[in-house]
């Protein structure tokens, strides 16, 4: 169960860090450019703090592994954790269009990584909390 949370620590912190490419490659500069500024600098500032929050949950999971699985508060965090992923796992069904994958090769492959990416994470912490 450790090694498991310290591997999904890796990966938040490694996705945290793709957080700084989104601008450059969804384009942000001109894709934005329509919305108020209001909604502009929500999408910097909410990526900053989605990043943020992920990049947190990550070093949580390498320096608390063995808290979350055997300590009361662990065990509330894992079950929130739980939670928060098995809600994005639904949402990366019901929250994105298919057609923004549906019949692209690189796009499917990233849909499909994600899919299997929430599993892994709603499915250790579930397993976490009643460990």
């Amino acid at each position: 169960m450790v090694i498991h949370l310290k591997i999904i620590g890796v990966l938040f912190i490694l996705l945290a860090l793709i957080h700084l490419i989104f601008p450059r490659y969804f384009n942000w500069k001109i894709e934005l450019k329509s919305l108020s500024l209001v909604n502009r600098q929500m999408m910097s500032i909410h990526t900053f703090f989605v990043a943020l929050i992920v990049l947190l949950m990550g070093l949580l999971c390498l320096t608390s592994a063995i808290e979350l699985t055997t300590t009361k508060l662990g065990k509330t965090i894992s079950l929130g954790l739980a939670i928060f992923w098995s809600l994005r796992l639904f949402i990366q069904f019901f929250g994105y269009s298919n057609q923004l994958w549906k019949g692209k090769t690189f796009e499917t492959f990233v849909h499909i990584f994600f899919v299997v990416l929430w599993l892994y994470v709603s499915v250790l912490f579930w397993v976490a909390y009643f460990y």
